[in-house]
C-alpha cells in the first residue's frame, strides 16, 4: 500500500504539480497549542525546487499560524490527494521556512513562480523533505475541479502594497498566532 521515497522526482512530481490543491499541517510545541490544517490553491502558487524541496507561495489573509509555527519549530507536512484518477495521497513530511519579503532570497524565490506572484504575497515558504510518501488514498472521493476562485485575488488587487500593509497591522492573528507565538514580522517591508 504505503511506500517511502528518497526524492521526490518522477511520478511524485508530476503528481504533486497535477494537483488543484494541497494542505498544510503544522503544531506548537506547545501540548494545549492549536494546531493548525490549512488548504492551498491558487493555480502555480507551489512548485517542486529540487528532489528534497517544494516552495509556496504564502498569501495574506486573517491568519499566519502556519508561519508561527514554522519560526518557532519548522515542523510542517504538505498533503497532495487524488481527486480524479488514480487514487493516491501524498505527503512530504520535513522542515519549513517562511523566506520573508525583505529576505535576499526573496525575490528569487518568487521569480520562479512567474505570473502565480500577485498582491498579498507575504512569504514564501519553503519545506525540506525529511520524510516523502505515498499511500493508497482509496477512501479519498472523486471530486470534480471546476476552476479557480479568484475573490482573495481580486480582493487584494484592489489594495496598495502600502493598503496591505495597513491590512496586516490591523488584523488580530497576523504579526501573532492563536497561541501568542511571532507570526509575520510586522510592519511589513514593502516589495
Amino acid at each position: 500500500m504505503g511506500k517511502t521515497y528518497e526524492r521526490i522526482d518522477g511520478r511524485l512530481r508530476e503528481f504533486i504539480e497535477a494537483q488543484p490543491v494541497f494542505f498544510t499541517a503544522t503544531a506548537p510545541l506547545s501540548a494545549d497549542g492549536h494546531l493548525n490544517l490549512s488548504p492551498k490553491g491558487r493555480k502555480g502558487t507551489w512548485r517542486v525546487l529540487d528532489e528534497q524541496r517544494v516552495a509556496y507561495l504564502d498569501f495574506g489573509g486573517s491568519h499566519a499560524e502556519t508561519i508561527a509555527h514554522l519560526r518557532e519549530n519548522g515542523r510542517i507536512t504538505l498533503m497532495w490527494c487524488a481527486f480524479d484518477g488514480p487514487p493516491n495521497i501524498v505527503r512530504v513530511h520535513g522542515t519549513g521556512e517562511p523566506v520573508f519579503r525583505d529576505d535576499p532570497r526573496f525575490a528569487e524565490l518568487v521569480a520562479g513562480f512567474g505570473d502565480a506572484d500577485g498582491p498579498a504575497l507575504r512569504a514564501v515558504v519553503v519545506v525540506t523533505a525529511k520524510l516523502i510518501s505515498d499511500t493508497c488514498g482509496f477512501a479519498v472521493p472523486f471530486m470534480d475541479y471546476r476552476e479557480e476562485r479568484t475573490l482573495h485575488e481580486e480582493y487584494f488587487e484592489r489594495k496598495s502594497d502600502e493598503e496591505f500593509a495597513a491590512y496586516c497591522d490591523k488584523k488580530e492573528h497576523v504579526a501573532v498566532s492563536l497561541d501568542g507565538l511571532p507570526a509575520v514580522p510586522l510592519p511589513l517591508p514593502p516589495r
